[in-house]
């Protein structure tokens, strides 16, 4: 392959063995095992880069360290030959390899030196390494980006629409920040402080609000049961959403298909659609994994008169309780009954009110789901090119058409 070399992995790095780190004061300095970062330590092995490849445990937890560390004796850490070598360029080649697949060990997995050393790995000219290096970093960047906005936006959010809510909102994540806003209007009452009350079953309330049930703000669609509607001959499955695909956040290749003609679009989920998992693990999620068919044991939740949000954050802020609910159940595998729904009580603000709140939490509430999309579909242009810039197939000029 022109301009590509194949070099063996002990050709392009040495690899170290990792120290004890027990009598390490504290410091700035991280320490990594196998696990990833155990503690921060005041002396370094070494300032890097480095790639940080597990001796023991779990052998696919690869790292790269482009700052002083210190690794603990279940992780190897190298030093990299850069005068052939990018080492972010070898950093991503190793990614690809599934070093599991290379255990020596029994009981616990382990890697070996002259096991790594004689990994196969293929270079090109460093000129060309270091543009495919700039591309994937770029790619990674940017979901780096959408999760800092995840985590931090809100902060910026609540200045412009709610600054004087600032100081009781100040959770780690944007979709937390949501929640914390929701609570305060609609559990604590806190912008109503000074409003008129009256009793109801919920409790008090502001003058004027109403309670109703989760069952009337929106409907919960159960899936069915996937296994009946398998592909017919010919047609593209569509992946099937179970619990698993929903904690996970995405289907996978080992996700099971449903035929999309046989189960009708009442039962196909996309992006930004409420899943309730009912049965088994109980979660509320805003599923942002692409079009797949709604399993049995799932609800999807569509919201009837009122905002996706309110009904989102209503049946998560019941989430505690179903789940305390299923743990009584004297069955195998616990889960929640309609009527539970019936019972879960929901307060409704007047329409002033409710235009409000809508116009703050409205956008973040798109936000978060425009995240998750976007960071889905980077991560999967990434894994698409990433193995084809690798083995050279995929020159770095020819990238724009790739994308």
């Amino acid at each position: 392959m022109e301009d590509w070399k194949e070099y063996k992995l002990g050709d392009v790095l040495t690899i170290k063995y990792g120290k004890d780190h027990k009598q390490i004061a504290d410091g700035d300095i991280p320490i990594y095992g196998s696990g990833g970062i155990m503690r921060y330590g005041e002396l370094s092995l070494y300032d890097g880069p480095s790639i940080l490849i597990p001796r023991k445990g779990s052998l696919n937890n690869i790292m790269f360290a482009n700052n002083p560390f210190w690794t603990v004796d279940t992780m190897f850490w190298t030093i990299i030959n850069e005068d052939i070598a990018n080492p972010l360029f070898v950093y991503y080649s190793i990614c690809k390899k599934d070093l599991a697949s290379l255990n020596v060990g029994s009981a616990v997995p382990s890697l070996t030196v002259p096991v790594i050393e004689d990994i196969d790995i293929l270079l090109p000219s460093k000129e060309t390494q270091n543009r495919i290096v700039a591309i994937l970093k770029s790619l990674d960047a940017k979901i780096e980006v959408n999760r800092w906005i995840n985590d931090n936006f809100y902060f910026a959010f609540l200045e412009v629409m709610l600054i004087w809510l600032v100081t009781s909102l100040r959770n780690d994540n944007l979709e937390q920040q949501a929640q914390a806003l929701f609570k305060s209007w609609f559990v604590d009452f806190e912008p109503f402080k000074d409003s008129e009350f009256e009793e109801t079953e919920f409790g008090l309330i502001p003058r004027g609000w109403k309670v109703v049930s989760l069952s009337v703000i929106a409907d919960y669609i159960n899936g069915l049961a996937m296994q009946k509607y398998r592909p017919i001959e010919g047609e593209k499955g569509l992946p099937v959403l179970k619990i698993k695909e929903l904690g996970q956040g995405s289907t996978d290749d080992n996700s099971e298909l449903c035929s999309p003609s046989l189960i009708g679009e009442k039962y196909i989920i996309d992006d930004g659609d409420i899943i309730f998992s009912w049965s088994g693990t109980l979660m509320v999620k805003v599923w942002c994994g692409g079009k797949c068919g709604l399993n049995q044991h799932l609800f999807v939740v569509e919201p009837k008169d009122y905002p996706h949000w309110f009904a989102y954050q209503w049946t998560k802020h019941h989430l505690d309780n179903f789940i305390h609910i299923a743990k009584d159940k004297a069955v195998t595998m616990g889960h929640i009954k309609r009527g539970e729904l019936d019972k879960a009580k929901v307060v409704v603000p007047d329409g002033t009110s409710m235009a409000a709140i809508d116009s703050m939490m409205k956008p973040l509430h798109s936000q978060i789901i425009s995240n998750k999309i976007e960071s889905r579909r980077l991560a999967s242009m990434r894994d698409t090119i990433l193995p084809r810039l690798m083995s050279g197939e995929l020159k770095v000029n020819e990238i724009g058409n790739a994308i």
